[in-house]
């Protein structure tokens, strides 16, 4: 745990939060500045800045946490969809350095545009891409 980082101490419970949901490596809040009805944020109680320092162990299994969650959601709340969004770094959106995973219920309507342009690519220009990746 990062003394310093509000996250771990929502996470771990020494700032009050709307838990949704908490096991012994993770607890599941509403966001205090939600996108829409229900957004929530799962918090990993052990400190990690982003997905690059993430223990293996941990990212297993944040994604069943989520499902977990998007299926009461979607049961309680009976939203048309959902966004899972994880941000690393400040170019990417990230705004508290503590790895965390949006899970974000959607409505028909709801005037939130989670998304990007898309752009294009050769398939020369892929190919050079997946190699810089790969090798």
């Amino acid at each position: 745990m990062n003394k310093d980082c509000i996250f771990c101490k929502i996470a771990n419970g020494e700032i009050p939060s709307k838990t949704l949901y908490e096991d012994s490596d993770f607890r599941v809040i509403l966001d205090l500045g939600p996108a829409t009805k229900g957004h929530a944020l799962i918090l990993p109680k052990e400190h990690a800045e982003n997905l690059y320092d993430l223990p293996e162990n941990t990212a297993a299994k944040v994604l069943p946490v989520a499902q977990k969650i998007a299926s009461k959601m979607k049961a309680a709340l009976g939203c048309d969809g959902l966004n899972l969004v994880q941000n690393n770094g400040e170019t990417a959106g990230q705004t508290v350095m503590h790895f965390h995973m949006h899970v974000i219920p959607r409505y028909e309507s709801d005037g939130q545009k989670i998304g990007w342009v898309p752009g294009q690519a050769t398939p020369e220009e892929l190919d050079a891409v997946a190699k810089l990746i790969v090798e």
